[in-house]
């Protein structure tokens, strides 16, 4: 004797799987809607438009979803466009000027930077002799007036010193002439060499159209539904709810098993009511329980067979009695005494 009722069907994963799948794209939709905000502003404008949908194939679930397509589209003022068509006109001119001035580079760089030194250095003491010869001509004048009126005489050690020292003091001036003069024309003769080269990069570097500030829009998200989780947990209620219903069962056909000995109930189905079956015995027999018609409310629930259900498996453990009722022969019925 036992029960015969089934535990409740597992999800199918793959089912479970495409819920879940399906709520996770819905959801992504839905927020892309929500994100693709039209904004229109002094300068211009940006507006999203829905222009298609592609098919997304799941190949663990077998199924297709068909996902929108957008497309943003960003319009110029008036003003701004005048001024975006007015600057591309303008970066064509400068980009057929670089486009023209391009070919005279190639032969241009192809010749090596020449720098002579030599003839900086000419340069630098024609220029600086103008100066430094009539200074240092004054100079040796007053060395020589100095050293006279001193007592020393020309061709003498003192005075060759004194000389020397002046001599030494005009090479030192003349070769930082030329040393400040030879940096000054190589950063120059750089600059005439650098010249054409920046020219043109300025003119390919041309300028841009301002472009609209948009505002930092809110960014509002549906936070997905957790589909898998909730079949799961809905699946767990029913098993439990089910192991519940089993172990109370169990309890119940204890008791019938302990009371059958001795017991002959009225189990005529038409002098029941509330009745709610609860699991088979054997066959078609089932455990019910149940409130007499003839009971006041509230009064516990019976729990027992039908005669209906006896009848048909063991019509000799059912007897009708004077009132036209019928009742079971629980000994009977559930094999404890001799059918």
């Amino acid at each position: 004797m036992g029960s015969k009722s089934k535990a409740p069907k597992p999800p199918d994963p793959k089912e479970t799987s495409a819920a879940s799948t399906s709520t996770n794209v819905g959801t992504a939709i839905a927020n892309a809607f929500l994100g693709n905000v039209n904004q229109i502003t002094p300068d211009g404008s940006l507006t999203y438009d829905q222009t298609g949908t592609f098919d997304w194939y799941d190949p663990y679930t077998g199924r297709t979803y068909k996902i929108p397509t957008f497309t943003a589209t960003q319009e110029l003022s008036q003003q701004q466009q005048a001024i975006k068509e007015q600057t591309d006109a303008a970066e064509l001119n400068l980009a057929g000027l670089a486009n023209q001035q391009s070919g005279f580079l190639q032969d241009y760089l192809a010749k090596p930077f020449e720098y002579d030194n030599q003839d900086v250095e000419n340069w630098a003491y024609d220029l600086g002799s103008q100066r430094l010869d009539p200074r240092f001509a004054k100079e040796e004048e007053a060395l020589r007036t100095r050293l006279l009126n001193s007592g020393i005489r020309e061709g003498s050690a003192a005075w060759n010193s004194e000389m020397e020292r002046l001599s030494q003091g005009k090479n030192d001036a003349y070769n930082q002439l030329m040393l400040q003069g030879r940096a000054q024309a190589y950063q120059e003769a750089l600059a005439g060499r650098n010249q054409p080269i920046n020219e043109i990069t300025a003119l390919l570097s041309g300028s841009q159209v301002s472009q609209p500030n948009f505002v930092s829009t809110n960014m509002p998200t549906i936070p997905t539904t957790d589909v898998g989780g909730l079949i799961n947990q809905n699946y767990q209620q029913k098993l439990a709810a089910w192991q519940q219903e089993q172990a109370g069962l169990g309890g119940l056909f204890s008791g019938l098993g302990s009371l059958a000995g001795g017991l002959i109930g009225l189990s005529d189905d038409k002098a029941k009511k509330n009745k709610k079956r609860h699991g088979d015995i054997e066959g078609e027999m089932g455990v019910w329980s149940f409130n007499y018609k003839d009971e006041p409310a509230g009064t516990p629930k019976h729990v027992g067979l039908m005669a209906s259900e006896v009848e048909k498996v063991k019509p000799s453990a059912v007897k009708k009695g004077k009132d036209g009722l019928k009742r079971v022969d629980y000994g009977k019925a559930l094999g404890l005494m001799g059918a």
